[in-house]
């Protein structure tokens, strides 16, 4: 076996022809550096390709990221509509039971959208964070994890009070004499100045039990009957001015004051939502209103825990 090789280089057909003579070893190692060279730039181009589709790849990832977050907001806050929601149900399903005297004592439900707890301090703490929110970020797969959590709860607390409006609907069927004479609707129009309990007295400043609610609005507006009854009382009645007071059975009376004119007489029959009066400012009054009042066999209550709108 040759150990040379010869190379020739044949020019242009005005020049010689050159001869390059190479040893066998040279021969091998630059054809090993041709291949090593070759693969080098195969591999190289391979890895180039795999670094821009995961670039891409990822790209698209965090596109997805984003719109998956944004997803994830917009669902959370029909969640947080749908408890919106289900709690509006859940406090005008306590106060329908508190006025139907429908006691449940595996509620134990408070009113309001939020009651603030002690915490060990004594003091009034709030509502914790929401881990969902915090993980939208951070977590999208977790928040997904949480959200469906939260939806399966919604849709077990939408069983649970769906069963409770069905019971309401029954008993309400049973009580529609006692539901018509419960004072359910606002009796006027306008805005709530005072409302029932202790405050300084107008007059004295001196603190006094109020036993209604000022509602107050134009003179003349009207103020209507918020259940059916019988008018009791219709005229001039001392520091409540022109008053009237209606009779709705079941131990429930109402009382209306400082009107500017009575439209109802002793004896009348009256229906819910009927005119009976016009708000003014008659008696021991600082400005046209109408006081309102609820009595319970003859304890004043707060007339809000009657009234089923908002």
């Amino acid at each position: 076996m040759a150990k040379r090789f010869t190379i020739m280089v044949v020019p242009d057909r005005s020049s010689k022809v050159r001869r390059l003579r190479i040893s066998r070893t040279t021969a091998w190692v630059l054809i090993s550096l041709a291949m090593a060279m070759v693969a080098l730039v195969i591999g190289t181009s391979i890895h180039y390709v795999s670094v821009v589709q995961r670039l891409l790849e990822n790209t698209r990832l965090r596109q997805q990221n984003v719109e998956l977050r944004h997803q994830l907001v917009a669902l959370l806050e029909k969640v947080d509509s749908v408890q919106n929601v289900l709690d509006r149900v859940e406090r005008f399903d306590t106060k329908l039971r508190a006025i139907t005297q429908l006691h449940d004592p595996k509620r134990h439900l408070a009113q309001g959208p939020f009651q603030a707890t002690p915490s060990t301090d004594g003091t009034m703490a709030g509502p914790e964070v929401d881990p969902l929110i915090n993980s939208i970020g951070a977590n999208p797969h977790l928040a997904i994890s949480l959200l469906g959590k939260r939806v399966a709860e919604l849709a077990a607390e939408a069983e649970r009070r769906e069963g409770s409006i069905s019971q309401l609907e029954t008993l309400l069927r049973s009580q529609r004499a006692r539901l018509d004479a419960t004072p359910s609707i606002w009796p006027a129009r306008g805005w709530v100045t005072s409302g029932f309990g202790m405050r300084p007295d107008p007059y004295t400043g001196k603190p006094t039990m109020h036993h209604g609610l000022d509602i107050a609005n134009q003179p003349g507006m009207p103020v209507m009957a918020p259940a059916r009854g019988v008018v009791v009382f219709a005229g001039n009645n001392g520091g409540y001015g022109k008053t009237i007071v209606i009779d709705h059975g079941y131990g429930i009376r109402t009382r209306y004051g400082h009107l500017n004119e009575i439209k109802a007489r002793v004896g009348d029959r009256i229906e819910r939502g009927e005119i009976i009066g016009t708000i003014g400012n008659t008696g021991r009054s600082t400005g046209p209103h109408l006081h309102y009042e609820v009595e319970v066999n003859g304890i004043p209550e707060d007339p809000r825990g009657y009234i089923l709108e908002d």
